[in-house]
């Protein structure tokens, strides 16, 4: 993943007065942005170079927002940050189902979507292969699984390759790293300040547990621990 500063992010935005004021308060802090106003416009342009965020809006005239989001995630899969004018919170989390990496609702302000962004950036920059550390092991085993962390793929006991996108490997790589340990979600998201409702570290948890055939009601793996957080429940060997 390429540094914060000077990152490229791609805003997906129908109306261009919101679209000026994203791509220009982002270009405050170095940030390379470039206004597109469909979505198959999008889509075409995240295949010739992928981009390090985009920024999606959901209503939009040609394509609806949540299936720009599905499509990123299917050919091109990078960071997204939602823009929703809806306050519908089904939408939000239907987002986050399908990839999305974090929301913002209109109106907002300039510097809570700047913020949000670096958020995200510095998630994916964690899950980034670690160039730095070459002699740190790149499989981990656990319980008839592994995970290659250099490819952000799971390989299930009956030998299935599964995908990760880089926020869900971030997840898992730090759940991974401390097992049988109870991390808060502001441990997990790497973030010191939470916002008691901010259900998205949840929603993450929700997709690691489908992937990894982790029963939601009973799971094994990745345990619920009520008002404390979440737990890792296997031994871990890397390799």
């Amino acid at each position: 993943m390429t540094r914060q500063d000077n990152a490229s992010i791609l805003v997906l935005e129908d109306e261009p007065d919101i679209a000026r004021l994203i791509c220009s308060s982002l270009a405050e802090y170095g940030f390379r942005c470039e206004h597109i106003a469909t979505g198959q416009q999008l889509l075409a342009r995240a295949r010739q170079a992928v981009p390090d965020l985009c920024i999606v809006d959901l209503g939009l005239p040609d394509m609806d927002g949540m299936q720009v989001v599905r499509e990123l995630q299917d050919g091109s899969p990078c960071a997204v940050l939602i823009l929703t004018g809806r306050n519908d919170v089904t939408d939000r989390v239907l987002g986050l189902e399908l990839g999305a990496d974090d929301y913002i609702v209109k109106p907002f302000e300039p510097r809570e979507l700047v913020a949000r962004v670096r958020s995200i950036l510095r998630r994916y920059q964690r899950a980034a292969p670690p160039e730095a550390a070459p002699s740190e092991p790149n499989l981990a085993r656990f319980a008839e699984w592994a995970f290659d962390k250099g490819r952000h793929v799971l390989v299930a006991p009956d030998a299935r390759e599964i995908g990760l996108s880089a926020a869900e490997a971030a997840l898992l790589l730090t759940l991974l790293r401390r097992p049988n340990k109870i991390l808060s979600r502001e441990q997990l998201l790497g973030e010191r300040d939470v916002d008691p409702f901010d259900r998205s570290i949840d929603v993450r948890i929700s997709r690691l547990r489908r992937k990894l055939d982790d029963d939601p009601q009973n799971p094994r793996l990745i345990k619920t621990v009520y008002g404390a957080g979440y737990l890792f429940s296997a031994q871990v060997a890397w390799e």
